[in-house]
């Protein structure tokens, strides 16, 4: 069994690749990644169809796209990369190569679960000698879109609040709090799935979006219930909004803060990265 990092302070990569394949949630196309161990710091992309060198993924990659957050990197693009990268940085991982076939990476089962599993038959090896270098506040932050908020407070650990509002009775109101660890991301948050509602389904699939979309991998809300119960949290759609957040973090590192959000959306968390990639230390 996988002994999970006990903070965000340390170095790991994997201990050796592990493969994953499925279908991209929009394109509707097979998609696999290969995720191996690298001893550079930071998360590297190469494509299996040519030799080009690795890419290191950095914030100001990241384009406002509807509904997944998306990486501009040159003549290529690669979307639906948020569950990945939460899994990545939420089980403590600070350097890895991910090895993609295909524009978007797999959904699997719409949680970042899938990517705890592969990060655990890998296993961790801690990389001596390198430090994270996070997003360090003086004063707190607030940014927002509309009616949508996202609050960065300095904090001594790394803690999320999430806070959803929705008209239909099956979510409501949720609210979830947590100080975050590689544990209690993978217990409390990784397994947490993306959801949808039934009214949207046609709409979102005319305009090209989740193609690959179905009740295998997506909750989807029907007003008052869901078509494809049971929930594995009461509040799993709030713990999905946190898990999407931490994705979204990801690549900036996680601040030490309170983050807090209220109806938060990819461009919102997104705002807030780059924000604090202002003022974070300079990574070696």
């Amino acid at each position: 069994m996988v002994r999970w990092p006990v903070d965000y302070d340390g170095a790991w990569t994997l201990a050796g690749p592990v493969h994953r394949s499925g279908i991209g949630l929009h394109s509707g196309q097979p998609v696999s990644v290969t995720l191996k161990p690298s001893l550079e710091p930071g998360v590297w992309v190469q494509w299996a169809s040519d030799d080009a060198a690795p890419v290191r993924l950095a914030p100001s990659q990241v384009r406002d796209s509807q509904l997944c957050t998306t990486l501009d990197l040159g003549s290529r693009r690669l979307a639906t990369v948020e569950h990945l990268l939460a899994a990545l940085a939420g089980c403590g991982l600070t350097h890895a190569l991910l090895e993609v076939d295909g524009e978007e990476i797999p959904l699997l089962d719409g949680s970042a679960l899938g990517w705890v599993e592969a990060i655990a038959e890998a296993d961790l090896l801690e990389v001596p000698g390198w430090h994270p270098q996070r997003p360090e506040l003086e004063h707190p932050l607030a940014l927002h879109r509309g009616s949508s908020v996202i609050t960065a407070t300095p904090a001594e650990q790394f803690s999320v609040v999430g806070v959803i509002d929705f008209p239909q009775p099956a979510i409501g109101r949720q609210q979830f709090t947590l100080e975050l660890t590689p544990q209690r991301f993978v217990e409390e948050i990784a397994p947490a799935r993306t959801f949808g509602f039934r009214d949207q389904v046609e709409h979102l699939r005319a305009a090209g979006l989740i193609q690959g979309g179905a009740l295998d991998n997506a909750l989807v809300c029907d007003g008052e219930h869901w078509l494809n119960p049971p929930l594995r949290f009461p509040d799993e759609p709030v713990r999905h909004k946190l898990l999407d957040l931490i994705g979204d973090l990801a690549l900036v590192g996680f601040p030490r803060a309170q983050v807090l959000v209220y109806r938060g959306s990819h461009g919102l968390h997104a705002d807030l990265a780059a924000a604090l990639a202002d003022r974070s230390p300079v990574q070696p």
